[in-house]
């Protein structure tokens, strides 16, 4: 499968206004409207009575995310790591990591995943294909060439319960 480049590839959202905007690794900042931005020289100090204060803003995301997890229900995950990539593969999607590079695919936004096992070697690649022809992959050393078959069959479990073709 190939990447096309030019004219018949469709311009990516947010793509046209922030050159850094990579999908499935940063969303598109939301610009403020005009007349909410603040007035030079005046100074902003009040906070809107139905706004919580920035220290409860920051406990309320810590609330949020430990419900989360508690709320995650159980089923199979997948998950692999060396000393420089990671994927999870659980039932909020497919997480890839490489270095402090991060990425997250929700399963809607999932067209096909694959796996490669070399013929030699230990590099075990998996690759997050997107409905519009992209594709990521990230490759995860493993210690010995038997956990090839293993992680094959707990990542085929995980896509079972989770991945709606």
């Amino acid at each position: 499968m190939e990447q096309r480049i030019g004219s018949s590839s469709q311009p990516l959202e947010g793509a046209g206004f922030d050159p850094a905007f990579i999908p499935g690794l940063t969303s598109p900042v939301a610009e403020e409207p005009e007349d909410a931005r603040p007035e030079e020289g005046k100074a902003v100090t009040e906070t809107p009575a139905d706004e919580p204060a920035p220290a409860a803003q920051a406990e309320d995301g810590e609330e949020a995310a430990e419900a989360d997890e508690e709320a995650a229900p159980e089923g199979p995950v997948f998950e692999a790591a060396d000393r420089r990539a990671r994927i999870v593969a659980d039932h909020r999607g497919v997480r890839l990591s490489l270095d402090e590079e991060a990425c997250e695919f929700r399963w809607d936004e999932i067209g096909a995943v694959e796996t490669e096992s070399p013929r030699f070697g230990k590099r075990y690649t998996v690759t997050v294909h997107t409905p519009d022809r992209r594709w990521y992959p990230i490759e995860i050393e493993a210690s010995a060439r038997s956990r090839f078959k293993e992680w094959d069959e707990q990542l085929d479990a995980v896509l079972d319960a989770y991945f709606e073709e």
